[in-house]
């Protein structure tokens, strides 16, 4: 009994690759930090500059420093300089808020449609602005603005509303490329306690199997003894080659249920059962690594098993998932689980293949879809 106990902890402590892991989590961060909105501290100042920048020349014309240059136009009062810095600045900061921030809620659409949204919005937005200069200049400054110098004025907002489209492309990577650097030094110190933890885990191959072998000699004669020792020595033996890979063919998963399967039931005999039906299509389908034995248990560990109340459990396939299911029999004592499990194979499916587990209770069962697909 308490050898077959024993298989349990490095089966529950078995590390995932770390590498890959890191990898998969690095391009996740940089892919949400491509949709992180960039800091209102950073677009205020930005349009405040340029717009004080494009009205400066009417506060230069009055003091007659640029008067040459400004005699066609308007006459530069406090209230035509007021409003169009005003003006200016909402212009803007709207333009740089849109291409830094807002355009990223269609983050999950296509490349081609962002850029459709990109470019309609940013049409509608000064379409829209001119419609509101057009039409509260002459109301709150108190003089109309001649066409000549009105298709200039939207002319220059035009341009610098387009060079700030590029000014905020700059923002957007200054801002990835600063959270990169710091999220790869994070990253550095996960992996390296990610490593020590793997090493305070790792089994010594020689001395597990030269225990197993003298067990071997020591139960020879005994056929169920002898069986239990070879199963057992397969499983190690999957566990410690699949050491460097996070990802294996579900027919090596099956192969290796097979052997966890035998332990199971040379502690329950015909208290457990198991049915196995896959579809031959997925035999070379990857699945993380010991994802079925982590069910299997998780449905031993958690039902009542019993000459009354026999455990079933069905392993089978569909369209695109492995599903794995059982009857809930609840224990009459309490689990002593820490309930990481599930968690943990949910998590490894996220990270490695960015897919989700399904898992459902319904109608007394239990069952959980992983993905193949």
């Amino acid at each position: 009994m308490e050898l077959f106990k024993s298989i349990r902890e490095p089966l529950r402590q078995f590390p995932l690759n770390s590498y890959t892991i890191l990898q998969v989590k690095l391009a996740k961060i940089r892919s949400a930090l491509k949709f992180k909105s960039v800091q209102q501290k950073v677009l205020l100042p930005i349009a405040l500059l340029v717009a004080f920048l494009l009205t400066l020349p009417r506060v230069l014309s009055r003091y007659s420093i640029t008067e040459e240059l400004v005699d066609s136009f308007t006459k530069a009062s406090i209230h035509d300089i007021v409003f169009r810095f005003i003006f200016a600045t909402v212009l803007f900061w709207s333009v740089l808020q849109l291409n830094t921030n807002w355009k990223y809620v269609l983050k999950n659409n296509s490349r081609n449609k962002r850029i459709g949204f990109l470019v309609f919005s940013n049409t509608l937005l000064f379409v829209f602005f001119v419609g509101i200069f057009n039409y509260f200049y002459p109301i709150l400054v108190g003089q109309n603005i001649p066409k000549n110098e009105l298709g200039l004025v939207h002319f220059v907002y035009f341009i610098v509303a387009l060079i700030l489209v590029f000014v905020s492309g700059v923002l957007r990577y200054q801002l990835i490329h600063k959270e990169d650097v710091i999220e790869k030094e994070k990253l550095k110190q996960e992996k390296l306690k990610s490593e020590l933890t793997a090493l305070k885990n790792q089994i010594n191959p020689h001395f597990l199997f030269n225990s197993l072998n003298s067990l071997n000699t020591l139960v020879r004669g005994n056929e169920e003894a002898t069986m239990f020792v070879n199963k057992l020595s397969s499983l190690y033996r999957y566990i410690l080659q699949s050491g460097s890979q996070d990802l294996v063919p579900l027919g090596d998963e099956l192969a290796f249920l097979k052997s966890y399967v035998h332990l199971i039931k040379t502690r329950y005999r015909d208290r457990f059962s198991i049915t196995i039906e896959i579809d031959e299509k997925w035999l070379p389908a990857k699945i993380p690594v010991l994802s079925l034995q982590l069910l299997i248990e998780n449905a031993v560990k958690h039902n009542e098993i019993s000459e009354s109340l026999p455990l079933q459990v069905n392993v089978f396939t569909d369209e695109s998932h492995l599903i794995v299911e059982n009857e809930i029999q609840p224990k009459s004592t309490a689990v002593d689980s820490t309930g990481n499990g599930l968690a943990n194979l949910a998590k490894r499916y996220d990270l490695l293949e960015n897919k989700r587990i399904v898992i459902s209770n319904t109608s007394n069962i239990f069952r959980v879809r992983l993905p193949l697909n």
